[in-house]
């Protein structure tokens, strides 16, 4: 587990899935995402997908928690989705935050990504890391510049524009 000043962050368990699936349900909330809506079968199994990275890879995506008040409130880490994007992207992790729209502005995802981003470079010292990102996600795009990720490309997935990021090892 990963303690911050406001947040608590560790791999999802299965008393997650509600309060996740409930997040992820909220469409406004994806609307920059290539899979706008999950259903509950598809939830479940990227919930499994999650279990799997960390049984396998040492390493995955983080349920990230209010302190405050004990709530799911977003899901931050670094995976392996071999999205099929080449070589230059898909063979390192890929960084992914989202957090629920009542923590915007608060500095919360910053928070979450500088915790997960530092957690991977002790545990797993990548030469690079990744990242996707809608070019209509200022906020995001904005995150990312800030954890010193940079363009290097653009691509379609899954029928959508994304511009493909790059951050060298700290």
């Amino acid at each position: 587990m990963i303690e911050t000043p406001r947040l608590l962050l560790r791999p999802h368990a299965l008393e997650d899935f509600e309060p996740w699936y409930a997040m992820f349900s909220d469409r406004e909330l994806f609307r920059f995402i290539a899979v706008p809506h999950l259903s509950r079968e598809d939830g479940w199994n990227r919930l499994l997908r999650y279990a799997g990275h960390w049984s396998l890879l040492g390493y995955g995506m983080f349920a990230v928690f209010d302190k405050a008040s004990g709530k799911l409130i977003g899901d931050v880490g670094l995976a392996d989705f071999h999205r099929g994007l080449g070589e230059r992207f898909d063979d390192v992790p890929e960084a992914s935050w989202i957090m629920a729209r009542s923590t915007h502005r608060r500095g919360l995802a910053a928070e979450a990504v500088a915790a997960s981003h530092d957690w991977l470079a002790r545990a797993h010292a990548p030469a690079r890391t990744v990242c996707i990102i809608n070019p209509e996600n200022a906020a995001s795009l904005r995150l990312a510049e800030k954890f010193g990720y940079r363009p290097f490309g653009s691509t379609i997935y899954k029928d959508g524009a994304y511009t493909m990021l790059e951050r060298p090892a700290s």
